[in-house]
């Protein structure tokens, strides 16, 4: 597609009626999801094994890769930390050695001890269940409260570790949906959060996967240099990056 022409979809959203541009817009994001669970399979991604462990790796995985968080929670293993209580009680100095690997340690170790505070004190007592008992916006509200924990965080604890349908957003779901043209390149955090939530099924198993997928897309294909023509997307002729541009 030459730089600068509109997606097909864009073209259409713009002269449909709001009822139809919905339906147009539901379609579209089924499709992307379809054409790229097609070509990776289910992902299921958070890897942790209990909700606890998701949302120590939640606050570890800022600004770092997944592979230094790995590394970071296997030390908490290897010590036996990845219980609440257990994490709780561990010196702060003895936990930034820990998890040194997550990049940002001494910032994370305090971040983690916050939480821990947080998730003992009432109405939570340490209970996961607890949190899960909380609606979703109430308990979007109290962790965005606390220090350390932004929207990322949040939604990725209220998706993955408390089955919650919020949907997660990242760098990679800016990029690849403002090359697609369904979303401005500057859109909001909560915006784009709104825009998945209120065009796709109420699904914890889809925003799951559907986020996984995103990250898989943007770690293969949708990269500075996109490699467009080996996308699973490509045939849908509507990335205004498809012709191989750095974006």
């Amino acid at each position: 597609m030459p730089h600068g022409k509109k997606p097909q979809h864009s073209r259409r959203l713009k002269n449909a009626s709001r009822q139809t541009r919905d339906q147009v817009l539901r379609q579209a994001l089924l499709n992307i999801y379809r054409r790229s669970r097609a070509h990776f399979g289910r992902l299921d991604w958070w890897p942790g094994e209990t909700p606890f462990e998701v949302m120590v790796g939640a606050i570890l995985t800022q600004n770092t890769s997944w592979a230094n968080v790995e590394r970071a929670i296997d030390n908490l293993k290897k010590n036996q930390l990845l219980q609440p209580r257990r994490l709780r009680k561990v010196k702060l100095q003895k936990l930034e050695q820990l998890i040194r690997p997550s990049g940002y340690f001494r910032q994370k170790a305090r971040r983690l001890k916050i939480f821990l505070e947080f998730f003992f004190a009432p109405p939570l007592n340490g209970s996961i269940a607890n949190m899960k008992k909380i609606p979703a916006g109430r308990m979007r509200q109290m962790l965005l409260a606390v220090k350390g924990i932004g929207p990322e965080t949040a939604d990725s604890i209220l998706l993955y570790a408390l089955d919650k349908p919020v949907f997660v957003i990242d760098a990679y779901t800016r990029r690849i949906f403002s090359q697609l043209g369904l979303a401005p390149e500057k859109i909001s955090y909560e915006d784009l959060r709104k825009f998945f939530e209120q065009n796709l099924p109420q699904s914890v198993s889809l925003f799951n996967d559907y986020h996984a997928q995103i990250v898989a897309i943007g770690k293969h294909f949708c990269k500075k240099r996109a490699k467009c023509q080996l996308c699973p997307l490509f045939d849908l002729r509507k990335c205004h990056a498809h012709d191989s541009r750095p974006l």
